[in-house]
Order: structure tokens, then sequence, then C-alpha cells
């Protein structure tokens, strides 16, 4: 009711201007400066013309102190009778809180010391019809904010922080690797197959070629038909979707990085991973340390390296030979908790020991290597121990950010890899294998590297977000009843 009576107010507020020649949703509006350049190099005296959120009006006789707000910060305008005039002043009245304006005249700094504008003429660009929220940071309810995210980013400066921090490190991982001569390509979202990753698709259907298509899982296979073509050093920042659980780690569209470099191998992605991450925690917070929900995280290269295997077979007995049978009996003997689960995929028992091991968790950013070669279809065996991938994983504070090999490239063995995760995949009921990608294969793709770093993941990092709907602008959400 408070909402339907204030917007009725604000309706007739808008009126009122129109009645006075004012139409209340303006044209095109040129500025002079930004807020943040006006107060960065402030000097009395200059003509600036600005524009942005009224956020606060303090009204003192004859003299207005309104608050205005733009993307990069927010200061004072000094509204004065004399400068104005009677009936500009009089209008003031029909403002709110939320109205976007204009506003030009001089700069200078008040008997308090406020750094302010002393305004000659202001200019209605639009009037907010909706109020906004009173004591916004208050509120319990996060579902609010997602749903209404840009009232959040109007009423919380450290939300728009963290949506700016994300623009700047998704540019500088592109400088980087710009820099390092890696092209930037795209690959279809739209796929005839869902492969590259496990994971349930979103399927849909195309009526005008009667077949039905995905939503892209992951863009590898197709990455790597590039590097068969002969283009050497790709990336993509692509937008990937999985038809599967949201919780704080996990939304169901979601962006990546995927790097891929000929002639390396998984070291040279993980000397690459070491460098650009670090790269981009010391330009957002000037240092290689920062925290994260608490924990000090230390981003300084190098990263520790620990052994998937090893941690298995030390907190398990399990051996990459061992049947899924006898990894579940081991699971279970160690772990009672998990004395219910009767799933006998190696890989699903995979995800308990995974689970087991983050009691094993460093906050620091950490590289686990050897995994079993069985749990990645796509990546080379290690030539002296071919139940060993040449593969890492890397966590940092509790949290798995990115994923990479060296790329197999033999296509006689991809396809007994394929096959063989095909038996084991019954979750997700993906029974397809993309005989293109090993066609292209056939024609000889070089040895290679490849990288995956989840960008949501890293930004909730950098910006200690503890959800990943903190990162994401839209997250998806259950439709209001």
């Amino acid at each position: 009711m408070e909402t339907n009576e204030s917007k009725d107010v604000r309706m007739k507020k808008l009126q009122h201007l129109r009645s006075k020649g004012i139409e209340g949703y303006g044209q095109r509006f040129l500025r002079t400066h930004g807020i943040a350049d006006v107060l960065h190099d402030f000097q009395e005296g200059k003509h600036v013309v600005v524009a942005g959120r009224l956020m606060a009006d303090r009204s003192h006789g004859k003299v207005h102190f309104l608050d205005l707000m733009d993307q990069t910060g927010r200061m004072q305008l000094f509204v004065k009778l004399d400068s104005i005039g009677q009936e500009a002043f009089d209008l003031l009245e029909a403002l709110d809180i939320g109205d976007i304006l204009g506003a030009e005249g001089e700069t200078f700094i008040t008997k308090t010391g406020q750094k302010s504008v002393r305004v000659t003429k202001y200019h209605v660009l639009a009037k907010s019809l909706q109020p906004l929220p009173e004591k916004w940071h208050g509120l319990k309810d996060v579902d609010i904010r997602y749903r209404q995210r840009y009232v959040d980013l109007i009423a919380n400066a450290e939300v728009r922080d963290v949506f700016i921090n994300r623009s700047k490190v998704i540019s500088m991982i592109r400088r980087f690797l710009d820099e390092r001569n890696f092209l930037e390509v795209e690959t279809p979202m739209l796929q005839p197959l869902a492969g590259g990753a496990r994971g349930r698709p979103f399927k849909s259907k195309h009526n005008v070629l009667d077949m039905d298509v995905y939503l892209r899982i992951a863009p590898e296979l197709y990455l790597k038909r590039l590097l068969v073509g002969g283009l050497e050093k790709v990336y993509e920042i692509n937008r990937n979707f999985r038809n599967e659980g949201i919780s704080a780690r996990h939304n169901p569209e979601f962006t990546m990085l995927e790097v891929y470099q000929a002639y390396g191998n998984f070291e040279d992605m993980m000397k690459l991973t070491e460098d650009m991450v670090s790269a981009a925690v010391k330009s957002v917070h000037g240092s290689y340390k920062l925290t994260y929900q608490g924990q000090e995280i230390d981003f300084t290269p190098p990263w520790e390296r620990r052994s998937f295997a090893q941690l298995v077979k030390q907190s398990f007995g399990i051996d990459p030979q061992d049947s899924a049978k006898d990894m579940l009996a081991k699971v279970k003997a160690k772990r009672p908790s998990h004395a219910h689960v009767d799933r006998l995929t190696r890989s699903a028992v995979m995800k308990l020991v995974e689970e087991a091991l983050d009691e094993h968790a460093s906050p620091n950013p950490v590289f686990m290597l050897d995994y079993f070669t069985f749990l990645s279809p796509l990546a080379k065996a290690h030539p002296d121990n071919p139940a060993l991938a040449q593969r890492f994983e890397f966590f940092i504070g509790g949290l798995e950010v990115g994923n990479a090999y060296s790329e197999l490239n033999d296509p006689l063995e991809q396809r007994k890899r394929l096959m063989a995760d095909l038996d084991d995949d019954v979750e997700t009921g993906n029974r397809t294998i993309d005989e293109d990608f090993v066609t292209a294969l056939e024609y000889g793709m070089p040895p290679a590297g490849g990288l995956g770093i989840g960008i949501d993941r890293l930004v909730m990092l950098l910006t200690d977000s503890p959800s990943i709907r903190d990162v994401i602008l839209f997250p998806l959400l259950k439709p209001e009843k």
C-alpha cells in the first residue's frame, strides 16, 4: 500500500512538471565531467555539467542541498533561489529521491569544507515513479536484491564495485592473453551435440531444420578443432549452461575462460594460470594478498603442488586400478556416513572422495595434480604411469576455480576413452560421441595444453563475495508466485 501511495504522489508530481512545460523524461544530455573527475581534480570556479541520480535533498529555506550520484561517485549540489530563479526553485518540490537530473554550474567549497557545485540550471532527465527502499542495507531477503538488481545497484555502492571489478578483471585477462599472442575466438552456443564436458544440457528444437539442439556445456571440442585448423593459441570467454542445481557455487548459466596453446602441455598452463591469476589479484588489490570470508589468501607465485593420487591413497587406500566396487567399499570403510551410497560408477565414487578431501584444503592456491586417467577422458596420460593423467585442478579458498590438461590428440585413444566415459556416465544420460571431433583429430592436432577457469568463482574470491549470485548481475531465480 505504501508503495502504491508513493507512486500516486510521484505521478501527480510528474503531471505538475508537465503542466509547467517540463516533459519529465529528457533527451540527450551532454556532460562535461563525471563526478569522480570533478572531485579528483577539484578547482574552485570551474564550470561543469554533471548528471546522475538524486539521492538526498536537504532543504534550508532558500537553499536546497542535493546529493547527486553517477557511476563514478557522489557529490553535493548547492541550489540557491537567487541562482536559479523562483519558478525553477519552486519546481524543486516536484523532485523525488531517485529522479535522474542534469545540472550545470560552478564548483566551490562550502563553509563546512564540502566540495560542491553551485547550480545555475538543472534538467529533469527521468522522473522516478517507484520509491527507493529505505534502510536497504538492513534487508534480510537477498532474493529481493537479486530479483531487483537495478535497485540493488542504485542503493549499494559496494555492489556496484563488485561488478565494476568484475569487468576490470575480464578486461585484464583479455589484455594478458592478447599480449601473449593468443587469439580471441567465438564458438557456437547452440550445438547439435552436448559435448566437451559432463553435465545435463538444456535441450531445445530448431523448427526449420527439424533437429534437436543444445545450449553448450563447454566450448572445448570446438576450440580444439581450431588447433587442428592451424590457429595455435586461442581463447574464449564464454557462457556455458548446465541444467543442474543452483547453490552458492553453481548457477545454470555461468562464465568460463578456456585457453588452448599448441605445442604446450599442462605445465605451461600451470605457469600461465599462476601468472594470470596473481596479476588479476594484484590489479584489484594492489598486492598478492587478500582476505576472503575471513581467511587471508596469498597468491604469490609459485603456488603449492599436491598429488591427488597420493591423498586418495593416504586417506582411503584407493588405487587408480581399483574397481568401482572396491573404491566404494574403501570409502564406506573410512566414511560411515556414506554407508547408504550404492552408486558404483567410478566417477560417482570419486565425487565422494573429493568431498572428503575438502578437509585437506588450504586457503592459498593449490594445484592438485595426478588425477586418475579414467576421470580425465580428454587428457593425455603420463608416459611413465598411464593410470594418471597429465592434468591439474586448482583450488583457492576451498573453491575449485580451474582445470587443465595436456590435451589428448590420439584419435584412436580418444574414441576409446569417450566410449568408456559413456559407459560410466549414468547421471546425465548423454549417450552420444561427437564423431566430427574424432574426425578432426584424425587430420592431426598438435600436442597442446588447455585450461579452463571459472570467471564467476574467481570474481567471488577477488571481491570477497560468499555466493556466485553476488557476482552475476541477473542470476536465474524461480519466478515469484
